[in-house]
């Protein structure tokens, strides 16, 4: 028997194309991420969902209702993506200038550095892998679609694959990747897919 988990990282934002850090700030999906949405909808509208769960963000709230618009949605705040700290809000070059040295490390190593005022990626794993158990718990031989962050798919898949890896795990906006769960052991079968884009 198997537990099947359909990761979705939300749509675009605007803020994801200035490449500027959203984090906790709650930011919503533009255009574009709202198509990106509607044609990931018609990739699943033949699998058999039992369950929704979504980050309590509104950019991954309005990608799970576009998915799923008749699922009742299960509101997880701890599926949100890392906070970010002095970051949120900025972009790459406004980092540089702010805060060259402390960011420059933790592009080079995230898990060795802790972000001024934000949130350590020890932390962010943690908390993640945590609400991650408990929806696999939950959904025994079931299929559970989560929508979530990059960053949030990025932790759980590193800590899945026993990698630091953290940046190269990042997926696309509005991609699709599987885990699934056999006697507890968890498996990546699809990673970053966007086929359907």
């Amino acid at each position: 028997m198997t537990t099947k988990l359909i990761l979705i990282r939300h749509g675009q934002t605007g803020w994801n194309l200035k490449k500027r850090y959203s984090g906790f700030i709650d930011i919503a999906l533009n255009t574009q991420g709202r198509k990106q949405a509607r044609k990931l909808g018609k990739r699943l509208k033949d699998e058999k969902i039992h369950r929704v769960y979504s980050s309590d963000r509104i950019r991954a709230l309005q990608t799970a209702r576009i998915l799923f618009k008749r699922a009742d949605i299960g509101i997880v705040p701890d599926l949100r993506e890392m906070h970010f700290g002095a970051f949120e809000g900025m972009t790459y070059n406004e980092i540089m200038a702010k805060y060259p040295v402390v960011y420059k490390k933790w592009l080079c190593n995230p898990f060795a550095i802790t972000i001024p005022k934000g949130e350590s990626l020890a932390d962010f794993q943690k908390r993640v892998v945590v609400a991650f158990k408990k929806i696999v718990f939950s959904n025994k031989n079931k299929t559970a679609a989560i929508v979530c962050h990059g960053g949030t798919i990025s932790i759980f898949i590193s800590h899945i694959a026993k990698t630091k890896k953290f940046w190269e795990q990042i997926p696309s906006s509005a991609s699709l990747s599987i885990i699934e769960y056999k006697r507890n052991k968890a498996n990546i079968r699809l990673l970053n897919d966007t086929s359907h884009l």
